[in-house]
């Protein structure tokens, strides 16, 4: 084995939003000092953590939540993060510009340094998550944030559908693709279509962490989040930490808020990649059609 990489500890924070910014950054940050006391040297947050899912529905009151980057926020997470000696993972509502929105997150080394910023790039418009309303999909690309601990990259939700973008970030070397989520069922579907839902949304990150030879760690809310226009959302938490493999190392449960661990030894992504060398055999001069939206024009 040929990599000197130290094993890590990883945590992701799994929360249930109240209203109101402050109330879920305190709770945030009493959380993040749990995951610290419990040895993890990085910590990711929930999508969106600063409130409830305002995408539910189409209303422009809701971009007064939005907050300037670097702003209050960026300096308020750096200071925690070098007071702990951790690496975070901060998604939050950015205000770019007047008109200008982003699902965004950033990334703060354990010394404080605020590392850079991701915007998420697929930006759905379903029922109940009407996303593009707010957000501009990312200008930013996809990224590995090199950090005390590992190589950290960002991915957003909607993120996770799609194998391109886990590709992109893990060949800009990542060792965890971190994913800030904010999912869950719709109450006339699950009973019909909940459990095929979930394993979908786990299988093909899984699927990501096999393709790549790397680590995969989803944080996603928990509770039911009324929708102001009617109806409400249960987001389903079970947030997970999957292995190079796809194997999984830790979930947690559908309902209660927690911190989810999980020890990750790095160089076994040098292992997984050497005995299923994928990257090698990888047919980088077939792939001109992945350009193009679906078959030939």
């Amino acid at each position: 084995m040929n990599s000197n990489k130290k094993p890590i500890r990883i945590a992701l924070i799994q929360m249930a939003m109240a209203e109101g910014a402050e109330v879920n950054q305190e709770e945030a940050e009493r959380l993040i000092r749990e995951a610290a006391s419990g040895g993890a040297q990085i910590v990711c947050l929930p999508e969106l953590y600063l409130g409830r899912y305002f995408c539910q529905t189409e209303d422009r009151q809701f971009f007064d939540q939005a907050v300037a980057y670097p702003g209050e926020l960026a300096p308020r997470m750096a200071a925690l993060g070098k007071e702990l000696g951790i690496v975070l993972v901060v998604p939050f509502f950015e205000r770019r510009a007047a008109g200008v929105y982003h699902n965004s997150a950033f990334v703060v080394d354990a010394d404080g340094e605020i590392l850079g910023l991701y915007r998420k790039m697929h930006i759905p418009d379903d029922p109940g998550f009407y996303e593009k309303y707010y957000f501009a999909p990312g200008d930013l690309g996809y990224q590995s944030f090199a950090t005390k601990f590992g190589n950290v990259g960002v991915l957003i939700c909607w993120d996770q559908w799609y194998p391109e973008a886990a590709r992109l970030t893990a060949l800009q070397g990542a060792d965890v693709l971190f994913y800030p989520t904010a999912i869950g069922w719709h109450p006339e579907e699950k009973e019909a279509r909940g459990v095929e839902q979930h394993g979908a949304w786990q299988a093909v990150q899984r699927g990501h962490a096999v393709a790549n030879g790397c680590y995969v760690a989803a944080a996603n809310r928990v509770g039911n989040e009324p929708n102001p226009g009617g109806g409400h959302i249960q987001f389903w938490g079970q947030s997970f930490i999957s292995g190079p493999a796809g194997q999984l190392l830790a979930e947690a449960s559908v309902e209660n808020v927690e911190v989810l661990f999980a020890d990750l030894p790095l160089d076994e992504i040098e292992v997984q990649r050497q005995e299923w060398p994928f990257l090698r055999d990888r047919r980088i001069d077939s792939y001109g059609g992945i350009t193009e939206r679906f078959g030939k024009p």
